[in-house]
């Protein structure tokens, strides 16, 4: 039906968003699928929404034309595919094939696993309000909702925005490997201020959460519907795709930021490394959930040595500064990062057994693992 689609090389503008922006709508064969899925805000608000979506017509497979259709059918699948687990008092641990098959037939085209991921819930579903002006927040709209609303918008607008300002940094990560090969210091030392300066942005704009996204509502009513099927109490057996995999239930990991390509590129630059343990398997399991492309590209610059070992042999101060500056700023990333799942998910009241707060949406224990990463980071500064 597909072949598998590996997506073109990094943009050097965009970094991992896509070159042209998301489709926002698939053409007139898969209306009742677009028309449903704008109308899940109303649908959770009543008791219709599993019967609405068993009753969908057949996804029109035949009728996906383009890479960039395939990308809309995934978010459009994925959401509707969450929407139907998590929309009731108990999560549906049977998913229908009307929904099954061609979610797993779209994911398998594209790579990834049929559970929404970073991709689809971020990099493939913006749209701009004004298409001569910037990706970034207060130009930038959300093409699918769950419930809606400005906290559910900006939580995730706020991630779109973050991957455009690395897109400078990405642009030259091969770069910098090859001026530390080639032991060109002064080089390396332009390089690295941009990227340090592309990731002062990404922080800047990461401060930026608390402005519209408040964290009892994103709790209460923007996290429960991202959970995956891998390690949640509520599906301990994971989850059955009607008509594929045999009827056996499979275990997906939930939407999570680690899905993101961007810090694991930044650390295999800098040589920013975590120590052998669940953790570190934990993080390679992500990179399961990225575009092919993405993952390639990390394990492109991991398959070079990393600018550390050049800088600390060069002794030049000015190069070593603005090294130790690239990994602060990756520290900060991160320390913020902790400092928002502590406050947005971890002090928060548990009240539904479907979104627990000391376990992330990964499927993990999400605040150990993040203060190791970013512990781990800081033991990486030269001085």
């Amino acid at each position: 039906m597909f072949t598998s689609v590996v997506a073109p090389e990094l943009s050097q503008a965009r970094g991992f968003l896509p070159e042209t922006d998301p489709l926002q709508r698939l053409p007139h064969p898969f209306e009742v699928w677009e028309s449903t899925a704008l109308g899940l805000p109303k649908l959770f608000a009543s008791d219709h929404l599993r019967r609405t979506l068993e009753n969908l017509p057949p996804f029109p497979l035949e009728a996906i034309g383009s890479d960039r259709e395939r990308e809309r059918a995934m978010v459009l699948l994925s959401y509707l595919g969450h929407a139907y687990v998590w929309g009731g008092a108990k999560p549906a641990d049977i998913l229908p094939s009307r929904l099954a098959v061609p979610w797993h037939a779209v994911a398998q085209s594209l790579g990834r696993p049929p559970v929404l991921s970073y991709s689809s819930y971020a990099l493939h579903n913006f749209y701009r309000l004004d298409p001569a002006r910037e990706i970034e927040c207060g130009n930038i709209a959300l093409i699918q909702n769950f419930l809606g609303g400005i906290d559910e918008e900006w939580f995730i607008l706020i991630h779109v925005e973050i991957e455009r300002h690395a897109a400078p940094a990405l642009a030259v990560l091969h770069a910098s490997i090859d001026a530390a090969e080639n032991a060109d210091a002064r080089s390396l030392e332009a390089l690295l201020t941009q990227v340090e300066a592309a990731m002062g942005r990404m922080h800047a704009t990461l401060l930026r959460m608390p402005e519209w996204c408040d964290p009892y509502v994103y709790y209460h009513r923007v996290r429960p519907y991202i959970h995956g099927w891998k390690n949640h109490p509520d599906l301990p057996a994971g989850l059955v795709y009607e008509g594929v995999y045999g009827g056996q239930p499979q275990q997906f990991r939930g939407e999570t930021g680690a899905q993101s390509a961007i810090v694991p590129a930044l650390d295999a630059m800098l040589g920013v490394t975590h120590k052998e343990d669940i953790l570190r398997t934990y993080l390679q399991e992500m990179r399961t959930y990225m575009p092919p492309a993405h993952r390639v590209f990390i394990e492109s610059l991991e398959a070079r040595g990393p600018v550390r070992d050049f800088v600390h042999r060069t002794a030049r101060s000015s190069l070593t500064a603005v090294y130790d500056a690239c990994v602060d700023r990756l520290y900060q990333f991160r320390a913020l990062h902790l400092e928002y799942a502590a406050s947005y998910i971890f002090r928060q009241a548990q009240t539904d057994a479907k979104n627990p707060h000391a376990v992330g949406t990964g499927g993990t224990p999400f605040m150990q693992y993040l203060k190791k990463h970013r512990d781990e980071t800081a033991e990486h500064r030269l001085k």
